[in-house]
């Protein structure tokens, strides 16, 4: 039987006792009415999972377990995948937030477009982080990654696409622009990848509702985005990410066809002034 998933901030210590977050012991507590005695897979981000017991129930309905060994398991992607989506309306936001990290993206980075619907003042764009971090949480805990994608601070468009530059990222053929505007298919570009002795990182940018203005695309392919479609429908904003990461697990990730071209190291990089 499955056991159920917990994630827990770090650091976790193995052969320890220590307080589920108010969250997870509302999950265990008053939703699976869990008692003493059943087990539980804990994980803090950082790798690896633990195996753990309930020991009880305590005042406030604190959930108290004991952590036991450690496990170094890991489900993630043998392609490190950054998704720079631009800001989409409520609930199809966090639509792809959730299906992303289930598809394994190692960075997501919400983006402000020009004919993006959606605009966020710097409070309400701190919460919405906060926000699409906990969807995170619960995709992981849900599909049994134990790593955290990496959720950015809402980024202008320019800014996004400098940042990619900022971090060394590998130049033209890496970065691809998902747009109907594109003559060259998604799948035609990912086969150059597919020829390279590896693959380190792939950035897809994917626009709004109501798609990229013609600057900001000639903005992207200067920092070396190539344009790119995933076919001849116009997909919806929430349709598009997911479909287009679908393939690239197909193609050259975890889905099984060509996991020996790319490098399976941890996916994670720091960006500079993200949050």
């Amino acid at each position: 039987m499955r056991l159920t998933r917990c994630y827990v901030p770090p650091p976790l210590v193995a052969e320890s006792e220590t307080m589920l977050p108010s969250g997870a012991s509302a999950h265990v507590a008053k939703v699976l009415r869990l008692r003493a005695g059943a087990e539980l897979t804990l994980f803090d981000g950082r790798g690896g999972e633990y195996q753990a017991t309930m020991l009880a129930l305590e005042r406030r309905g604190a959930v108290r377990v004991r952590i036991g060994t450690h496990r170094a398991l890991e489900r993630e992607a043998p392609v490190a995948i950054t998704l720079l989506q631009c800001l989409v309306r409520g609930e199809r936001m966090d639509l792809i937030v959730q299906k992303a990290t289930e598809l394994g993206v190692a960075a997501i980075v919400p983006v402000d477009s020009r004919h993006g619907l959606v605009r966020l003042e710097p409070a309400a764009a701190a919460r919405r982080q906060q926000h699409w971090l906990a969807v995170a949480i619960g995709a992981c805990e849900q599909c049994g990654r134990n790593r955290l994608p990496e959720l950015q601070a809402v980024q202008s468009f320019e800014r996004a696409c400098e940042q990619i530059e900022a971090t060394g990222a590998p130049a033209t053929g890496t970065r691809l622009l998902l747009d109907p505007t594109g003559t060259q298919s998604f799948a035609q570009a990912l086969q150059v990848h597919a020829a390279a002795p590896r693959i380190p990182q792939l950035t897809l940018l994917l626009g709004p509702e109501g798609g990229l203005s013609d600057d900001e695309r000639s903005q992207a392919q200067q920092h070396g985005f190539a344009i790119c479609q995933l076919g001849p429908r116009i997909l919806r904003a929430e349709t598009a990410p997911l479909a287009a990461l679908a393939t690239v697990q197909a193609l050259l990730g975890d889905f099984g066809a060509r996991t020996t071209f790319v490098h399976r190291g941890d996916a994670r990089r720091s960006w500079p002034g993200g949050g």
